[in-house]
């Protein structure tokens, strides 16, 4: 009978640990010997959101024996979103608010209605303001006995999770999954063909859902090309910033499309909600004062669009500097496993024809844009300044 940890890829240590904790959970009523605060972290693709998911189902299961059946009512509506003691938190916009925040705390210090624990999960916690994570602190401190936090988060760092918060979390951290284990994951739950598979992980990152990605979006494999071609134009001033033209259109059409998805049907709900088209005596009146509640939901859909333009132009620029550091190790004589292996013609020729300071210098301008678009700069400007820094290192 397959269980919910067999959602974790290459994480055996950490099954382990979170399957003995479910464990030791059950052997009382009170709960007082449970570990009420965690810490997942991991690199992107590593399953630490699916990890935090997967012991809260292991929680709240019902099955005698090991915990985490993955079929009783409890772990299958954990796991699908749907537990009426389980709350995900995953943040839309460029971070977690106070107000948020608080409305989580007062949910989490509430009895369990119908299951053993009352468990919030917060995927990217590291998106929390500080007054957040100062309003989060209290139920961590002081934490209900029937209250579990889950926290997720790149990594222990302060610039990343509050010094704080992290002293109260038992830390579990999650490792990067290998090739060959992404490229089995593909073949057997995706059902792709062994070439297509090993090709995909190979590229991934040690991301799971990357590599499924590339492997069935035609859009994203034309997304990494496009990003990955700006190494070879940036050298050629007449084709530079042609390039890049396409790189800034590529990643705004991709996060429009993503949030007009998501927009339109929030606020067709919202409004319906607040008593659009409904005809009663209080329906217009109704709808004319929730203009409060429309702008505040507005507010978040521009900083998701925010969000979503971000993170697209992060996943290009991430490729891109992978091209490079790919290069810089070729130029040493490493035989490090490439970034691109499906690149490994223009690596070689990337390495032997610019020096190592070049190289390094190129890396330096990729990430600069980063800190730039992370610093809220016009993503145009940013992205153009990094191929004129790439082509005056290659030049």
């Amino acid at each position: 009978m397959a269980g919910v940890f067999d959602r974790l890829i290459g994480q055996e240590d950490v099954e382990a640990e979170l399957t003995a904790a479910a464990i030791g959970a059950r052997s009382g009523d009170t709960g007082s010997a449970m570990t009420h605060a965690w810490l997942f972290t991991g690199p992107p693709g590593s399953g630490r959101s699916i990890a935090a998911v997967c012991f809260a189902a292991a929680l709240q299961c019902t099955t005698e024996g090991s915990p985490g059946c993955g079929e009783c009512h409890a772990c299958s509506t954990t796991m699908a979103g749907t537990h009426g003691d389980v709350r995900r938190i995953i943040p839309q916009g460029l971070s977690i608010s106070v107000k948020e925040m608080r409305d989580i705390v007062s949910i989490a210090a509430r009895r369990p209605s119908t299951g053993r624990w009352q468990i919030v999960v917060i995927e990217d916690a590291d998106r929390l303001s500080e007054a957040a994570a100062n309003a989060l602190l209290k139920v961590v401190e002081e934490p209900p006995a029937r209250t579990v936090v889950l926290l997720c988060a790149p990594s222990t760092d302060p610039e990343d999770m509050s010094v704080t918060l992290r002293s109260r979390c038992r830390h579990v951290p999650l490792t990067t999954p290998t090739n060959s284990a992404i490229a089995r994951v593909l073949q057997t739950r995706d059902k792709l063909d062994v070439e297509t598979a090993e090709w995909a992980a190979s590229i991934s990152g040690g991301h799971v859902g990357r590599a499924r990605r590339l492997a069935k979006d035609e859009d994203a494999r034309a997304r990494r090309k496009r990003a990955l071609g700006l190494a070879s134009a940036a050298a050629r001033p007449n084709q530079a910033y042609l390039a890049a033209e396409e790189m800034v259109k590529a990643a705004e059409t991709e996060a429009a499309e993503i949030s007009e998805a998501l927009d339109g049907v929030e606020m067709e709900e919202l409004r319906t909600a607040l008593g659009a088209g409904g005809t009663g005596k209080g329906a217009a009146g109704a709808l004319r004062g929730s203009a409060g509640v429309i702008k505040e939901l507005e507010a978040r859909q521009k900083s998701r669009r925010t969000r979503n333009v971000r993170d697209s132009y992060d996943r290009a620029l991430i490729d891109l500097a992978g091209l490079y550091r790919d290069a810089l190790a070729r130029s040493y004589g490493s035989t490090a496993t490439l970034n691109h292996p499906d690149m490994a013609e223009q690596i070689e020729r990337m390495a032997k024809g610019a020096s190592r300071e070049a190289l390094l210098q190129s890396i330096e301008a990729i990430l600069l844009c980063r800190e730039s678009l992370a610093l809220n700069a016009k993503p145009k400007f940013a992205v153009y300044a990094m191929v004129a820094s790439l082509g005056a290192a290659l030049r």
